[in-house]
């Protein structure tokens, strides 16, 4: 079996190959995220606990958290989650996929593994040795860290990942990452334009809610008077015919 090793304050690794089951046995049984001693595997490995971050059979499947199975298992997927490679051609898609189990077994061709406690000596080509970052950072908030900035510097200055690049007529220029989330005047003017935006919406939505209003007002109250008018007339023609119904009555007395 294959141990790939971490280191990440030095941000080194190391790649062991380990035929005896007596220093494997240690990981045997063990699941996805606990702490194994180093003890087994050496002396030089004497004092280290290592963390079991993940692992891949013979056939490339790799493990899965959750799944307490120390075999292989098909389960439905869908696109985002672990172990899952891909897209899905269509909304709510799902695919059944093999992934391992996070249970340890020797099924297993590679077991990855992080340093979490140095032990007492060191491992050459792991926690002797410090690899630079070959990437700074990106975003605006995480540069002024680094370099202890305020927010008046300017953080353009301090990127420190630019690389050279070559164009097809040989011609050779300085290329640096876009920096995210970095507030320029350009970036004060879009919110100030999107607030103002915002803003028309809400009173023009006042504006016609307020005519709709009086349009609704105004209708009742032409409702109302052509009630009242249809009801006068109603109470006219009604005294009309009971007037000329007490004349008949009277000429005939």
């Amino acid at each position: 079996m294959k141990l790939n090793i971490a280191y990440p304050p030095n941000g080194t690794q190391k790649k062991l190959e380990v035929d005896e089951d007596s220093k494997l046995r240690a990981f045997y049984d063990k699941r996805l995220a606990q702490e194994v001693e180093g003890d087994a595997l050496g002396d030089e490995y004497q004092g280290y606990v290592f963390k079991i971050m993940g692992g891949q059979d013979k056939q490339g499947f790799g493990m899965k958290q959750g799944v307490l199975t120390p075999g292989r298992v098909a389960l439905l997927m869908k696109p985002g989650d672990s172990c899952f490679r891909g897209f899905g051609r269509r909304k709510g898609e799902r695919r059944r996929k093999g992934v391992r189990g996070c249970i340890v077994s020797q099924d297993l061709s590679v077991l990855n593994l992080v340093i979490v406690k140095k032990g007492s000596g060191e491992i050459p080509g792991l926690t002797d040795t410090e690899k630079p970052r070959q990437r700074g950072p990106k975003r605006a908030s995480k540069i002024r860290k680094l370099f202890n900035l305020s927010k008046d510097d300017d953080v353009r200055k301090y990127v420190n990942t630019y690389r050279t690049v070559k164009e097809k007529d040989g011609k050779k220029h300085s290329k640096a990452p876009k920096i995210q989330r970095l507030v320029t005047p350009l970036t004060l003017q879009r919110k100030r334009h999107r607030r103002a935006i915002k803003r028309e919406r809400i009173n023009k939505s006042k504006a016609e809610e307020q005519a709709y209003h009086k349009l609704i007002v105004t209708r009742l109250k032409e409702q109302r008077e052509r009630r009242s008018e249809s009801l006068a007339k109603k109470r006219a023609v009604r005294q009309a015919s009971q007037a000329s119904r007490d004349l008949s009555q009277a000429s005939k007395q």
